[in-house]
């Protein structure tokens, strides 16, 4: 699988990543190749993908900040399109990994308001 992962979609790094944390299998090598793949194209990734691979990171305690900022920089403008669940596991990736990322968090709260009222 490292071989082909550069010819991964965004949906295709999201549910590789994720299935490997659903299962609690590390593979160290393949989530650096993953996240080598990701940072190119994370902006094609939708909320939902962004909020899955960090989660996935975190949940197998594999730290990777290009991965993270990436994430933060392609979720702080599409931010108003995460859903409740999106906003909450993306902060709580970036919290488990405490990779600190004020203008995301700040981005958090602000779409995190109107839906709690």
């Amino acid at each position: 699988a490292i071989g082909i992962v550069g010819s991964f979609n965004s949906q295709d790094i999201a549910n590789t990543v994720n299935a490997f944390a659903k299962m609690d299998h590390r593979h160290p090598e393949l989530f650096d190749a993953v996240a080598k793949a990701a940072i190119p194209i994370i902006d094609t990734f939708t909320t939902q993908g962004l909020a899955n691979t960090a989660n996935a990171f975190a949940k197998m305690d594999h730290g990777h900040p290009e991965l993270f900022d990436g994430v933060a920089k392609a979720a702080i403008p599409i931010i108003d399109t995460f859903n409740s669940q999106a906003l909450a596991n993306t902060v709580k990736a970036f919290a488990k990994m405490d990779h600190r990322h004020p203008e995301l968090f700040d981005a958090v709260s602000n779409a995190a308001l109107p839906i709690i009222g």
